[in-house]
């Protein structure tokens, strides 16, 4: 893998506790490793996404946006190659209950599936007889819909995708992969970008990436049938950062991408449930998506503008991520 001039000065911290690794609270304390360090696993993509954990074959995939595919690095080699190019600019992706990779993908306007034997299937590309924008983030539930953010990102310009003009609103949808049935569960978000669940799905997380005066991540409640959303408020103001993609771990605190403006921005911060910060893990560069994986679902990849990092954590990722 080519590997891009690396202009941050960045090296591995060789102390534990790495110093890069900051509690802002007391509750995040017990979420780390003292003998654990940020570490970066490749580099040289231009701009990284959708990064998804393939537990079953010991690998991380990831989406290289404006290269034009996805990336696998392999947990046993440390090896770095190409999954998929091109890969019709996928951003968010994740697997459904049966371990299928589901992908947004930026130059078709369309959610994919990936089965079994490598053929990709269309769940989702249009909506009432009009063309998606470009799917963004995408997360699973229990129940097997899928459910996925459709901002104007992708069609902006030919960086991402491929310049076209906007058909629909900025909405969250909700797919039923059986039935094929879309319906939006949220018309209302500025940039709506990541989303995750609660550990026991009764409250769906979205990052409101356009928000003004402020970026936010907002909260709703889940009704009881699983299929709508209600009762909006925000749950974290962003102030001058830039929240993008999360996940959730298995308490309910919110790992979440962040950065934009000023270095001292960059990486991830980590919130409570209640939306209090209670950590931050400092990268040198901006982390747009992160999931959790690795042998005990406790190692954190972090899809960060160029490079892969990651880091052992105390605490094992929510399913559905």
């Amino acid at each position: 893998m080519e590997s891009f001039t690396d202009y941050s000065g960045w090296t591995p911290s060789t102390r534990y506790p790495d110093p890069s690794v900051i509690s802002l609270d007391p509750r995040f304390d017990a979420l780390t490793l003292p003998l654990a360090a940020v570490e970066r696993l490749a580099t040289g993509c231009r701009w990284n996404e959708g990064p998804v954990w393939f537990g079953d074959g010991r690998y991380l995939l990831w989406s290289d946006i404006p290269n034009n595919r996805i990336m696998r690095w392999d947990e046993v080699t440390g090896h770095v190659s190409a999954f998929r190019e091109p890969s019709n600019f996928s951003n968010g992706q994740t697997r459904d209950g049966m371990g299928r990779l589901i992908s947004c993908e930026h130059g078709g306007r369309r959610l994919t599936r990936t089965e079994y034997d490598g053929t990709i299937r269309v769940l989702a590309d249009g909506f009432e007889g009009k063309r998606l924008n470009s799917p963004n983030d995408v997360v699973v539930k229990s129940d097997g819909t899928v459910w996925f953010t459709d901002p104007p990102f992708g069609i902006a310009g030919n960086y991402e995708g491929h310049k076209a003009e906007q058909e629909l609103g900025q909405n969250v949808y909700r797919l039923d992969p059986e039935t094929g049935a879309l319906s939006i569960v949220a018309d209302d978000i500025q940039g709506p970008n990541g989303l995750a669940f609660s550990p026991d799905e009764q409250l769906l997380y979205i990052v409101e990436s356009r928000g003004e005066p402020t970026r936010k991540i907002l909260a709703y409640d889940v009704s009881a049938d699983g299929t709508a959303i209600r009762n909006k408020r925000v749950l974290i103001d962003a102030g001058p950062g830039t929240p993008d993609g999360f996940r959730v771990d298995v308490q309910g605190n919110l790992w979440c991408g962040w950065g934009m403006g000023s270095p001292e921005l960059d990486g991830v911060m980590i919130f409570a449930a209640d939306g209090t910060p209670i950590g931050r893990i400092a990268l040198p560069e901006r982390c747009a998506n992160l999931c959790f994986g690795g042998r005990a679902n406790s190692r954190l990849f972090m899809a960060a503008s160029h490079s892969i990092y990651a880091l052992y954590v105390n605490v094992a990722g929510a399913p559905g991520g």
